[in-house]
């Protein structure tokens, strides 16, 4: 059974439609007012009086027009004598001052009007449960909020707004069940929850190498504090780490047993090694015994570790650095798209709805482990840049130039481990998919900021109608 829960009752839509409807009321009366009174100032010129348009359709489609308009149209007051003038004068004043008293009064009235929610299913109280996402504000972690509060879960997002947005979550402020805080994982937190999401950290290269120092403290210190956090309560914590902990790959494709090939002090390890250290410290806090008071007790922290591989989709950063949103930046702007190295680097990408599902499976699964959470489907940067330039058209041409430091060569998850523990795989999308579909996301958000959130059983968006150079439309 589903419930809208932003829809308020009846009468409270009525209430408010029916004083919206008075106070335009009240403006037409003071409009026929100086109607009438100019009639009378200037019988002679009477059949020259204009008339005050009021749309009819306004009061049928629950709108009106700006009071300021109404204003404006009522017509100039001449009275016969010169006695008269200095009535006139006060009694426009008087209007315009009633006018403006008005407009306040209705803007205010728009402003408090019933917000309405997604719909969000309803729970038993046995079944909902208290969930803490860290980063929820984020990319991928406002993607997570979207699942768990239309499941009807009580969600509490945490984020710094480093990297994330109020505005990927904005269609939730309000509601029962979600509680928004301002916090910095860095710094202890205290609430109580029974489960735990640790996303908060910066993600794609520009943002992490915009401070280094800062990525690695919530990576190592955030880390810390959110398995203090589980700890105290006795929640299940997951963390978001990523393909990055393989660094540059000897093995292909990458499997959860892989050690990696990570360099420790180049520029991109600031990254790569914080998720590195957070993976050993929740194994350690699952794994330590604490002696006190004479006696061994075990932390025992209940703890699950995704490793993220790239991820596309709504609401992802237009300036993500990642190489297929770079070409297409570049394309939309007719500059050359850049190949780092020789293009035959691979990459795969998932949907970000494919990856929350797998993050929801893990954290309800029996496996404590590492798993890839990933798309095994790998594409060459040349591919992807080819593709690229034939959707989007202009004169933009391939420009080879040279290698980024540390930049993998082949990236590409071994997903056995989530097909056996978590009957998961993502959809497979072809490249031309991947990079269309991108294509429309990054120019609709460019266009148009619009941040949807998740339809529990959506599925990539598809352009319904795409040709160069034209408007892109997205099907519903």
């Amino acid at each position: 059974m589903h419930r809208h829960t932003g829809d308020v009752p009846a009468r409270h839509n009525l209430k408010f439609k029916m004083t919206a409807m008075y106070l335009m009321a009240c403006i037409l009366v003071l409009a026929l007012v100086a109607l009438s009174y100019r009639q009378l100032g200037s019988s002679a010129k009477a059949s020259s009086v204009p008339s005050v348009p009021v749309p009819s359709s306004g009061f049928n489609a629950g709108h009106h027009p700006p009071v300021s308009v109404v204003a404006k149209q009522l017509p100039l007051l001449k009275t016969a004598d010169e006695a008269g003038a200095d009535e006139k004068d006060k009694l426009i004043a008087r209007m315009e001052n009633r006018l403006r008293d008005l407009e306040a009064r209705i803007q205010k009235l728009e402003k408090n009007a019933p917000k309405t929610f997604p719909i969000v299913q309803q729970l038993d109280y046995r079944e909902k449960k208290r969930i803490l996402v860290a980063g929820g504000a984020g990319f991928v972690g406002s993607h997570l909020v979207d699942y768990l509060m239309q499941q009807g879960h009580q969600v509490t997002v945490v984020d710094n707004f480093f990297t994330g947005s109020k505005r990927n979550i904005e269609h939730w402020i309000g509601h029962q069940n979600f509680e928004l805080i301002h916090h910095d994982i860095v710094s202890p937190l205290f609430i109580e929850v029974d489960y735990i999401y640790n996303l908060a950290s910066p993600a794609s290269p520009p943002h992490y190498m915009m401070n280094p120092v800062k990525t690695i403290k919530t990576n190592t210190l955030g880390t810390i504090n959110m398995l203090g956090l589980a700890r105290r309560v006795g929640a299940r914590l997951l963390i978001t780490s990523t393909s990055e902990v393989y660094g540059d790959p000897a093995v292909h494709p990458q499997n959860e047993d892989y050690w990696g090939h990570v360099n420790p002090v180049g520029p991109r390890s600031c990254y790569d090694e914080g998720k590195r250290v957070a993976e050993s410290l929740c194994y350690a806090y699952a794994k330590q015994a604490l002696y006190f008071e004479g006696k061994y007790s075990w932390e025992n922290v209940d703890v699950r570790v995704a490793r993220v591989f790239n991820t596309y989709g709504p609401r992802m950063h237009l300036n993500d650095g990642r190489v297929v949103s770079n070409f297409i930046l570049q394309a939309l702007q007719d500059k050359p798209l850049t190949i780092h190295g020789s293009g035959k680097q691979t990459r795969s990408f998932q949907y970000v709805n494919d990856l929350v599902d797998g993050l929801v499976a893990l954290m309800h699964a029996n496996y404590s482990r590492p798993i890839n959470l990933g798309n095994p489907e790998e594409h060459t940067i040349e591919e992807f840049a080819q593709i690229v330039k034939n959707l989007v058209g202009g004169s933009s041409k391939i420009e080879y130039v040279s290698t980024v430091i540390d930049d993998p060569q082949r990236r590409r998850p071994d997903i056995t481990r989530a097909k056996k523990y978590l009957s998961w795989e993502p959809k497979s999308v072809s490249p031309l998919g991947q990079v269309n579909h991108l294509l429309v996301l990054l120019c609709y958000q460019a266009a148009q900021p619009c941040f949807l959130y998740r339809d529990v059983n959506s599925v990539p968006i598809s352009p319904s109608n795409f040709s160069t150079r034209t408007p892109i439309l997205l099907s519903s």
